[in-house]
């Protein structure tokens, strides 16, 4: 077995200053997803990025089916194979119960604003599509999330449709692609984090409901603590490996 890929050097969870709350809700999610996820409000400069993208360097390393697009597991990928999903997908040359396993590190899959619904749920690679002469699924977002943390900066600005479909897959642990007259179904277990700048808008109550947890953080007022804060980052931007 071995890794795909080395993690990124992200700040120190530990080296977080305050925020309380915020770390406190990102451990549970962690320890359990099944929380449903957490919701992060508060205005510019509270860490709110820099805590959720801690949180992956504290995660375990996750195992992945050798080859999988989807980043299966391999208890995942060999009941995949055994109900003709891996034949749907095609991503791949794999059987499911012969492919090896290899260890990646978790990641921090960062939604964009702008991401259009195939590319959050996934669609067809219309490219591969016309060159083998049959529809090949192209893996979305929410693929890449597997095992991982779903991270979605200003949550309260995206379109609530797209909303919804994360907080489903979130929930069931399944996304389904319906497309071209293609029907796909793969597993999406991910922490679900968002954050918002309440001056920018309001979350839907329907949708900040179905979040897990929701947490309100404010810029550290105490003189002394805002000093660490400084010399902390100033001495990790200056060494990030610690050496």
């Amino acid at each position: 077995m071995g890794a795909l890929q080395t993690s990124p050097l992200y700040y120190p969870f530990a080296a977080l200053v305050g925020q309380e709350e915020l770390k406190l809700a990102l451990l549970l999610n962690a320890v359990n997803p099944r929380i449903g996820g957490v919701v992060i409000c508060g205005e510019k400069g509270t860490a709110k990025s820099t805590a959720v993208r801690s949180l992956a360097a504290l995660l375990p390393e996750i195992d992945c089916a050798a080859g999988c697009v989807f980043l299966l597991a391999p208890q995942e990928a060999e009941s995949a194979s055994l109900c003709g999903i891996c034949a749907i997908c095609r991503m791949c040359s794999r059987t499911g119960r012969t492919g090896q396993t290899v260890q990646r590190p978790a990641q921090v899959i960062t939604l964009p604003l702008n991401a259009t619904e195939d590319r959050v749920v996934g669609g067809v690679d219309f490219d591969r599509t016309i060159r083998q002469g049959c529809p090949v699924i192209q893996p979305g977002l929410l693929a890449r999330a597997h095992q991982s943390l779903l991270y979605v900066d200003e949550v309260n600005l995206l379109d609530d449709h797209l909303v919804d479909l994360i907080l489903a897959a979130a929930s069931s642990g399944t996304n389904r692609i319906e497309r071209e007259g293609l029907s796909f179904a793969h597993p999406t277990r991910f922490i679900l984090v968002g954050t918002m700048n309440p001056e920018e808008g309001a979350l839907r109550p329907q949708l900040l409901d179905r979040f897990g947890l929701c947490v309100d953080v404010r810029a550290e007022a105490d003189r002394e603590a805002r000093v660490l804060m400084m010399e902390r980052r100033e001495a990790f931007d200056t060494d990030p490996a610690g050496r």
